[in-house]
């Protein structure tokens, strides 16, 4: 049987700053919204032993019943603070936990032999590194269905990953196959782990846009299965925009223009989108609805205005073969004989360059 690596969302919560009843209506907003997966940060921990146990396990045991998994963040710190030993995990079994996130690296050969813990914990590795650590690992034959990686977030402005570092170090963990997380930023959160909060995503191109649209963005580089939201608490409206995502492939929103008809609306959003494969720099083509609607007629709108990138263009009555042709503009032209019929917002231009021949795409009203 093939086991399928599911693409999840997840929020995170920080039980050291936050109250269990808060926290609580968190995750029962989050499951209502298809929500799958907590980080927990357990950097900040203060108590003493006994209560950080009844602290964590009480919220991670309201994880659990609404069918979360939760990944506990912590450090070398945290286990000299707590007397854990790294043979014998057992202190973060009893939080019930899925697995422990090492913040820091050891050696190689002792997040190897974690991985082949008794209580199957998962040990999940710090992606935003591009250096060979997670090859050392391997190399010490880890146990490679327990490894996962997960990116750092960054609370200060300007400090986040750029995206061609973003891209090296997760590669190195998708060449191996190893499931994959990284962040984005709630634009109304304001708790994490440190003093410093100005949102907490994985890459800095993504602090300042939609929640939505920073894990499109995420899902659209093909290198992270799962987003996971850094701040909390995230709105609502963050939650149920991120619930209607297509994970798998690149899906636009299209503000159509007033005078889209019925033949134009219904190439744009019945059909499934692929780039063709001999693609060129003015627009992206897709051009099957061509062939299925090559009998419905298309009138010309006024077209003597300049399209512009992000704009959705529909081949009219004098296109020829070309009529019900939609085209997605990557450069400014004027072409008579295409109606623009909407356009793609500013904030998802980003996600045009992931657009590849043959890449399928799809559009929301």
């Amino acid at each position: 049987m093939i086991q399928l690596t599911m693409r999840q969302l997840g929020l995170s919560i920080y039980p050291d700053h936050s109250n269990f009843e808060d926290d609580k209506h968190y995750l029962e907003l989050g499951h209502k919204y298809g929500f799958s997966r907590i980080f927990m940060s357990m950097l900040e921990v203060q108590g003493s032993v006994e209560e950080t146990k009844t602290k964590y396990q009480k919220i991670v045991d309201v994880g659990n019943d609404l069918g979360y998994q939760t990944i506990i963040d912590v450090s070398p710190r945290i286990f000299d603070q707590l007397g854990i030993s790294y043979s014998d995990l057992k202190f973060f079994a009893d939080l019930h936990v899925a697995g422990i996130r090492l913040d820091q690296g050891f050696d190689g050969a002792t997040e190897a032999m974690l991985s082949y813990n008794k209580y199957g914990l998962i040990i999940e590795l710090n992606m935003s590194n591009n250096v060979d650590y997670l090859n050392n690992i391997i190399s010490y034959q880890a146990n490679e269905s327990f490894i996962y990686g997960c990116h750092n977030f960054y609370p200060q402005v300007g400090t986040a990953l750029p995206y061609d570092f973003f891209m090296e170090c997760s590669k190195r963990f998708r060449d191996f196959g190893i499931h994959t997380a990284a962040f984005v930023a709630s634009q109304v959160g304001n708790m994490g782990p440190w003093n410093v909060n100005d949102g907490l995503p994985t890459m800095e191109v993504d602090r300042r846009l939609p929640v939505d649209v920073q894990a499109k963005h995420l899902f659209a580089t093909n290198m992270i299965d799962d987003v996971i939201i850094g701040n909390a608490y995230a709105s609502e409206e963050e939650l149920e925009a991120l619930s209607k995502l297509n994970r798998y492939q690149v899906q636009f929103h299209i503000d159509f223009v007033d005078d889209v008809n019925d033949i134009e609306k219904t190439v744009v959003l019945d059909n499934q989108h692929f780039r063709r494969g001999d693609m060129n720099t003015l627009v992206i083509r897709s051009t099957m609805p061509r062939v299925y609607y090559k009998e419905v007629p298309n009138a010309p709108h006024d077209n003597t205005h300049e399209f512009q990138r992000g704009d959705i263009v529909v081949g009219n009555d004098d296109f020829g073969i070309y009529k019900n042709e939609l085209q997605l503009v990557l450069e400014p032209h004027s072409d008579t004989r295409k109606n623009k019929v909407g356009s793609i917002s500013a904030d998802e231009l980003i996600l045009l360059d992931f657009i590849k021949p043959w890449s399928k795409f799809k559009f929301l009203d």
